[in-house]
Parts: structure tokens; C-alpha cells; sequence
């Protein structure tokens, strides 16, 4: 049977992830595929327990910890809902997945890329992409946009300027490295062109 697609997106706090998976669903769904989109953390019943947990402002939480829930709930998700999936034959879109925990955690907690990645490995069975589309935005735009939004600031969203500069300086970091799966996606433009842009992106693998 014909194996599903993982899409990821990824990038900053209000970066336009969630508005970018909403119109790429209604695209690929129209255009005869099947479609399923996810987030993260969370997608499952078990992964949104620890999503309340990780994003809890009153709570604190030590980096390390912090990785290794995020590693967890995205064991969760694997197993039980984007393996069976794709494996099914359906695309899954997925909002936020490793790259996001190398560039938060391994980044901006200074916890160190392949440190992250390595628990990340074991968590995720070594599950790649097929395409991560990185919507790229600067920082303060970015945070403006999250305090801009009616529900409040997450415990994560909260965080001081220098620790999404270097989550941001994380996530360039990765793209360098992948260039071929990395695809970036200049996420300042209007939502048509930015769901233009991604579509482009993704136009091998359609």
C-alpha cells in the first residue's frame, strides 16, 4: 500500500503555524488527498495531558524534564496515531514535531542540538519527514502576534526575548544543515502567499 507523507511545520510562537496547516488541509484535501492534521504536543488523548502539564504558566518546569515530557507525548503521538496513519496511505500534517524540540530545548534552554535530538531518536523511532516547512519570522513580530491572540500567554510564550533569538538561531541552524527537507517559508507575507510559498515547497512530492 501507497505510504502516507509527513509534513511538519515549524517555527516561532505566532509564526502563523496552525493558520498555515488550517488552508494547506483545504488545499490537499481538494486536491483528492487524505488528510489528517495533528499537533503538537498533543493529537492524542494521552499526548494532551502532557500538553496542559508543559504549558501551564504556574508551573516550574527544569529543562531537562521539560525535553524528555515533550519526548514523551511525542512517542505518544508516533505509535499511536502518525504511524498507524501514514501506513494507511494518509498525509499527515503535523504541527510542530522534533525540529521544534531541537530548536526550544536543545536551542533555546542550551540543552544542545544532539543531545535533544538523541533522546528524540528513541522516542520517535527514528521517524523523519518527508518535508518540514520553516515559517520564518523575526522574534518580536512573533510574540507581538502570540499577545495579540485572545487566550493567554503559555508558559513557553512567556519566556524573555534572548531565549527565542537563540530557539530562532536554532532553527536556521537546522535548516543549514538539511536544506533538502528544510524548506523556509518567509511567514511576514500575507496568508495566501505564505500558503503559496508552502505549496511550493511540497510540489515534488504532489
Amino acid at each position: 500500500m501507497y505510504r502516507g507523507r509527513l509534513i511538519t511545520i515549524e517555527g516561532l510562537d505566532g509564526a502563523g503555524k496552525t493558520t498555515l496547516a488550517l488552508a494547506l488541509q483545504r488545499d490537499l484535501t481538494g486536491r483528492g488527498l487524505d488528510v489528517r492534521l495533528l499537533r503538537e504536543p498533543g493529537g492524542v488523548r494521552a499526548a494532551e495531558r502532557v500538553r496542559e502539564l508543559v504549558r501551564d504558566p504556574k508551573l516550574n518546569i527544569v529543562p531537562r524534564a521539560e525535553a524528555l515530557l515533550y519526548a514523551a507525548a511525542r512517542a505518544q503521538l508516533v505509535e499511536e496515531a502518525i504511524e498507524p496513519l501514514l501506513e494507511g496511505g494518509t498525509w499527515v500534517l503535523l504541527d510542530r514535531f522534533i525540529d521544534s524540540s531541537l530548536a526550544y530545548q536543545g536551542g533555546g534552554r542550551g540543552l544542545g542540538i544532539e543531545a535533544v535530538r538523541e533522546i528524540n531518536e528513541f522516542s520517535t523511532h527514528g521517524l523523519t519527514p518527508d518535508r518540514t516547512l520553516l515559517l520564518i519570522v523575526d522574534p518580536t513580530v512573533g510574540k507581538a502576534r502570540s499577545r495579540e491572540r485572545a487566550e493567554p500567554l503559555d508558559r513557553l510564550e512567556r519566556e524573555r526575548e534572548e531565549f527565542f533569538l537563540r530557539t530562532a538561531s536554532a532553527y536556521l541552524e537546522l535548516w543549514a544543515r538539511d536544506t533538502e527537507r528544510i524548506r523556509k517559508v518567509d511567514a511576514s507575507q500575507p496568508p495566501e502567499s505564505v500558503l503559496a510559498a508552502a505549496l511550493d515547497q511540497l510540489t515534488d512530492l504532489l
